[in-house]
């Protein structure tokens, strides 16, 4: 599987540089990516090669080109989003995943949590749809305008098919609790969103390989 990421990679050139071995940098990503902090990695790969800290954060970053979603049909899809730290101030991030496929087709942060945020969201979602799904949800106040606007349907639901956000967001959860939720300083908004699609697309292949 290892040599499948190694072609995948060389393939979408995620490393341009090469100075380093390029298993070196994807067991680094990979360790990160499990839970331990850019410094803790470097020192780990260090008995392989000497690799810095701000190395495995760059290599960590280009991941985020592997998170690409189609357009096809989708029956349904779950909408929520969870509270953040960016510097000391709270942001939201926006997820939408495919009820049957479990696939996350986007990610989004926004300083507010309003109708106009999530009509923006779902819009950007809808391009990787040839339909237009239901939508499960909670009972959010600023879900009906969005919706109504796009001309969506909706259905409420707590448990049951909504779950598929869900299960995304409990580990999410888990790994940004190594940091306290709260993303390093000089962080933005977008730099966030990327950190985030990085994640995504290691989380896929963190199950191929188990």
């Amino acid at each position: 599987m290892l040599n499948e990421i190694v072609k995948v990679c060389e393939h979408k050139k995620i490393f341009e540089r090469n100075k380093k071995n390029i298993e070196t940098k994807i067991l680094g990503v990979l360790l990160y990516h499990r839970g331990l902090s850019y410094r803790d990695t470097s020192k780990i790969l260090g008995v392989i090669e000497p690799s810095s800290y701000e190395a495995v954060h760059y290599w960590y970053k280009q991941f985020k080109e592997l998170f690409v979603v189609s357009c096809k049909y989708r029956e349904k899809i779950a909408l929520d989003e969870t509270k953040v730290k960016r510097e000391g101030k709270q942001v939201y991030l926006w997820t939408a995943v495919d009820v049957q496929s479990h696939e996350v087709l986007g990610i989004y942060i926004s300083d507010t949590r309003t109708g106009l945020d999530t009509y923006s969201f779902l819009k950007y979602i809808l391009q990787f749809c040839k339909n237009k799904p239901l939508v499960l949800g909670d009972k959010a106040p600023w879900y009906p305008w969005a919706l109504k606007r796009l001309g969506l349907k909706y259905k409420h639901e707590t448990f049951g098919d909504r779950n598929s956000v869900e299960q995304w967001y409990s580990p999410f959860k888990h790994r940004v609790k190594r940091f306290w939720r709260r993303f390093p300083y000089h962080s933005t908004n977008q730099s966030i969103r990327g950190w985030c699609r990085s994640y995504v697309a290691l989380s896929k292949i963190w199950r191929c390989l188990f």
